[in-house]
């Protein structure tokens, strides 16, 4: 098995007389040395503004990240490099989409569906369209897995569908929904579809163009970028039907003293001097991730999963949530353990050097739902390895002793 960890020099690094178990990749995912040294030797050789200038270093960098947007375009199997726009991450992602698309196309009496385990940076903001244009928010429940039911998509997409908003795998419970179906759905009532690739597209291989939504959102800081760095994928007719979300240099044509005229698609969308060292750290990602191919990135993480779940199925003192059934699942596992508080789990497995979430996990209406409030959360990338799961399950084996219960 190829060791991956030598490239991630944080990973090697002893805290207290042991290296950390990286499980908590679903928040973030740590950068390898190609990475950190592509952003290293841009801001050496070749920091320049893009766009901007007609000299070297303006024209070295508009090539970096116009090289990038092609890179984007091709590992998503987007039909072209236009339909990339470079955003801060998928929240702004999908506050670009809500604001410029959603508050242009919305009314009173149309209905926005969402499901109900959509992290909140797809929920809230069409909260604030909802009180804007009237539009109705609807959402699509879940069965006690996690899943999607197959029956809220029948049900609640229909002909007062406008826009439809779901993440394509649940960053709670690792849980792939069922979006072909329901891209299928959405257009027998012409409805826009909106993904959110944010915990899909640093895990599978994802072809946009067989897939066919609308618009894609993912962030590059969870697939080994940098952090500041997201994509908005749209296809080019749904991007021509939106407005600028955000003002200044660079998204405009002309200005005049009462009247402006804006750039082309896509940089009518991406106003002010961009993340030039997040655009590097992405392609350089992208690169790593080819290399090592995602069908293998996703092959480990559902070995590691099958793994963990074995480990833990007999484990009287923890509830695992997500079901039993791992062809729609990734590397993430949530649980709880008895009479143990997930935030003084996640404290007291730091102190053994594993790094896992606690909480809510941004998910609070699915969480709700549920039936709990907080969980215990791990994570995995294909730089995880079996010794990393057995040094977790140790520990957590731990955890009720450290509190005076017995294990």
């Amino acid at each position: 098995m190829i060791n991956y960890k030598k490239d991630f020099e944080v990973l090697q690094k002893e805290v207290n007389g042991s290296t950390i178990a990286y499980l908590d990749n679903a928040a973030t995912t740590q950068k390898p040395k190609q990475v950190i040294e592509a952003i290293r030797n841009y801001n050496k050789n070749y920091n320049g503004s893009p766009h901007r200038g007609a000299h070297y270093l303006s024209i070295k960098a508009t090539e970096i990240y116009e090289e990038t947007r092609k890179k984007v375009s091709e590992f998503i199997g987007a039909s072209k490099s236009e339909e990339i726009i470079f955003t801060k991450n998928a929240t702004e992602s999908l506050n670009l989409l809500a604001y410029s698309y959603g508050l242009n196309q919305l009314k009173e009496g149309d209905e926005i569906v969402l499901g109900i385990t959509n992290h909140h940076s797809n929920i809230v903001p069409w909260q604030m369209i909802s009180e804007k244009t009237g539009a109705k928010i609807v959402y699509i429940m879940s069965d006690k897995n996690g899943q999607l039911k197959k029956e809220e998509i029948e049900s609640k997409i229909n002909k007062k569908t406008k826009i439809v908003s779901v993440s394509h795998v649940s960053n709670t419970f690792g849980i792939i929904h069922p979006v072909e179906e329901i891209i299928k759905k959405a257009k027998e009532f012409s409805a826009t579809v909106i993904i959110d690739g944010a915990q899909s597209i640093p895990h599978l291989k994802i072809d946009v163009s067989k897939l066919d939504p609308d618009f894609l959102v993912f962030s590059g800081h969870k697939m080994l970028a940098s952090m500041g760095i997201g994509v908005l994928y749209g296809k080019f007719e749904k991007l021509k039907e939106m407005s600028p979300f955000l003002f200044g240099g660079d998204m405009i044509e002309y200005v005049d003293l009462y009247k402006t005229t804006y750039e082309e698609i896509p940089y009518r969308f991406e106003a002010g001097t961009q993340n030039v060292e997040g655009v590097v750290s992405l392609s350089v990602a992208i690169d790593y991730l080819n290399n090592i191919g995602m069908e293998n990135v996703e092959n480990k993480e559902k070995e590691l999963l099958k793994y963990t779940l074995s480990r833990l199925k007999d484990k009287h003192f923890i509830e695992l949530h997500g079901g039993n059934d791992t062809s729609y699942r990734t590397g993430i596992v949530s649980f709880n353990i008895k009479d143990v508080h997930p935030h003084d789990v996640a404290t007291i497995l730091d102190e053994y050097n594993i790094a896992i979430r606690s909480g809510h996990h941004c998910a609070q209406p699915f969480m709700k739902s549920m039936g709990f409030n907080s969980t215990c959360r791990i994570s995995f990338y294909f730089y995880n390895t079996f010794e990393d799961i057995d040094r977790f399950i140790e520990a957590i084996e731990k955890v009720r002793g450290y509190l005076g219960y017995e294990s």
